[in-house]
């Protein structure tokens, strides 16, 4: 089986950062738009099936750090995978390796985009929380004991949805797993020509516990290199 085009794709501070007080900047709001567009808009470069995030990333920006309303009297699930919205057109990826997310619907919106939300989990994920997912018609797969595994999360995508391209969004500990899996091809960065400074907000990759342990650094090759507006830079890498 082919293994799916991952590329991922993610919009920075020229000092690294990917959330912070630099995205009130004019400028910054400017190259979001631009950054959406390459993978989201009317015409996109990349015509990825679906985007993946990290459970911080996607409590962020769409459960807002909500509790999961768990029912107290759930019906038992069977073990493995849960698959359904299979031939969805735009499908949103969370890792929840713990199963904390407290979503309300099976959707989710992005300025104009709308995508049916799977779940990723580990095997430590309660039946409670898994009932929930399901009350909610959203599917979910099962990728690793304690820790999600990325080639069994991308050979399930492929597999049960059908997912030949994917979008990487973030965060940095999940941009860097995938990098270190081996499982990431290209990286697409949105260069915003601003800077906060901040030590404290998160980076482009970031490597904790033991992905620390295996390769050191990851090298790229530069692809292509572009000028956007309002001073906006767009480069492509392959991941090497």
């Amino acid at each position: 089986m082919t293994r799916p085009f991952i590329f991922c794709h993610m919009l920075t501070s020229l000092d690294g950062k990917i959330t912070g007080d630099f995205f009130k900047s004019e400028k910054a709001k400017s190259a979001s738009l631009q950054f959406y567009n390459i993978a989201f808009g009317k015409d996109p470069y990349y015509k990825n099936q679906g985007w993946l995030s990290g459970r911080v990333t996607s409590d962020d920006n769409f459960t807002f750090y909500k509790e999961p309303a768990l029912s107290a009297n759930y019906q038992p699930v069977p073990a493995g995978d849960f698959i359904s919205q299979v031939g969805a057109e735009m499908y949103y990826i969370s890792l929840d390796p713990s199963g904390k997310l407290g979503w309300e619907k099976n959707t989710i919106s992005y300025r104009e985009t709308v995508a049916t939300v799977i779940e990723v989990l580990t095997e430590r994920v309660s039946e409670q929380y898994k009932a929930f997912l399901r009350e909610l018609d959203i599917p979910y797969i099962i990728a690793g004991k304690e820790t999600i595994d990325p080639q069994v999360t991308i050979d399930k995508l492929q597999t049960y949805f059908q997912l030949d391209s994917i979008m990487l969004g973030g965060g940095g500990v999940i941009n860097w797993s995938f990098i270190q899996a081996g499982v990431c091809d290209e990286l697409s960065l949105v260069l915003a020509p601003v800077a906060d400074g901040n030590p404290d907000t998160p980076s482009l990759f970031n490597a904790i516990g033991g992905q620390a342990d295996g390769k050191k650094f990851a090298d790229f090759k530069l692809i292509e290199s572009k000028v956007l507006a309002d001073d906006a830079l767009w480069l492509r890498y392959q991941v090497e």
